[in-house]
């Protein structure tokens, strides 16, 4: 069986935000607040850390009316729109296609947990020294980012041509 093209966007955006919220869940359910486990000793660390604002913590001190505009209302019509998009546009590269899926489905998953919990749980902590280091994230942060370098790596790949 073919699974039509707008079904394979559905699965795939689908699948992103079940692989965050379940993530979330355990995380909520197994890791107090603040607690923090080694996972790779001090290099890779899970916690559990309501997030009220947006990627790295932008935002949080914003007023109540402005993060439900900038974070709620904001991202929810422009998810919207790129949803539209990647269903009319059957021109787009199958990369670029599911870059997009990953950008939708992260967006909506923390969209939803802004709407359910007031804030977005977020858990993952890197920290390589003076190499690298990251805020504090979580799964459907990823997929954003994911999506983001496979519209550039597609991007590139169109210039070439």
């Amino acid at each position: 069986m073919k699974l039509t093209r707008t079904l394979r966007i559905i699965l795939l955006i689908a699948a992103n935000i079940a692989v965050d919220q379940i993530s979330k869940i355990i995380v909520r359910a197994e890791v107090a607040k603040n607690e923090i486990i080694p996972v790779i000793g001090e290099k890779f660390i899970m916690t559990n850390v309501e997030n009220k604002g947006a990627f790295l913590g932008m935002g949080s001190n914003l007023s109540d009316t402005s993060r439900l505009i900038f974070l709620l209302l904001l991202p929810i019509l422009v998810l919207g729109y790129v949803i539209y998009y990647i269903l009319k546009n059957k021109t787009l590269d199958r990369l670029s296609l599911i870059a997009f899926c990953c950008i939708i489905g992260g967006g909506i998953a923390n969209v939803y947990d802004r709407i359910v919990y007031g804030s977005v749980t977020d858990f993952f902590h890197i920290d390589l020294g003076g190499v690298f280091k990251t805020g504090i994230f979580n799964v459907a942060d990823m997929s954003v980012s994911f999506g983001m370098i496979l519209l550039l790596v597609a991007s590139f790949r169109a210039n070439k041509k």
